[in-house]
């Protein structure tokens, strides 16, 4: 049985269970993600699509916030507003994330999303942390210095390709994805060369060999839609 809760001022109705930002892409309003991907599970990872919901004093990522009846949620308020252009600028700050020369100029969703909050400058200090680029495996290329640990790359390839070549080491600013157990991506044994994680992975981490500036393409959308499928097919 349909649910009503308020967005923004504005009654909105819904199914139990839905979360807050599909309610939110449904009816055309905007929320910036990054580690989000229709078809993978929800981490709530970059908290880019924090809410406020009356009642209470904390923020929370829509991603993973399940609609009740008569919730009335902001999602437009200044502080939200302030909260990621912030977090947008603390992307940029903690790698070294260098536009002009990368991969996925123009293709990238940390720019769109840059674009999108407002973001023009970085008011807090570089880290111009030592991130390593891996080109050893012989098709692809990953580079840390790009990387926003979104996590996209590890669930695809968990839960997609069922490979789990990905997982995430370390802590705080020291967090790296890596390969297997930490070795070269060549070296890895599970790997499969499917090239999933280079089309979900939302900046210019992950990419083609022989690609230059500029010229990696994403497609994104392919795994959600074959994620769809195969439920349909299970059915």
């Amino acid at each position: 049985m349909p649910i009503q809760i308020l967005i923004d001022g504005k009654n909105v109705d819904c199914e139990p269970g839905q979360t807050v930002l599909d309610i939110c892409r449904k009816n055309d309003i905007f929320l910036p993600t990054l580690c989000f991907l229709e078809g993978l599970s929800t981490v709530g990872a970059c908290r880019l699509c924090l809410v406020e919901v009356e009642g209470s004093p904390k923020l929370f990522p829509a991603c993973t916030l399940t609609a009740a009846a008569n919730m009335k949620i902001k999602t437009d308020t200044d502080r939200l507003k302030e909260y990621r252009k912030m977090t947008v600028e603390l992307l940029f700050a903690e790698r070294n994330h260098i536009c002009s020369v990368c991969v996925a100029n123009g293709a990238c969703q940390l720019q769109d999303v840059a674009y999108a909050v407002g973001m023009t400058k970085v008011r807090f200090p570089y880290l111009y942390q030592d991130c390593s680029l891996d080109g050893s495996h012989r098709l692809y290329n990953i580079d840390h210095n790009r990387c926003i640990l979104c996590t996209r790359c590890v669930r695809v390839c968990d839960e997609v390709e069922g490979a789990h070549n990905w997982d995430v080491q370390g802590r705080g600013i020291k967090s790296r994805v890596i390969a297997d157990f930490n070795q070269p991506w060549g070296d890895s044994v599970t790997c499969t060369d499917c090239g999933k994680c280079l089309d979900v992975c939302p900046v210019g981490a992950l990419w083609q060999k022989g690609n230059p500036q500029g010229k990696q393409t994403k497609d994104p959308a392919f795994v959600s839609e074959l994620v769809a499928k195969r439920k349909i097919g299970k059915n």
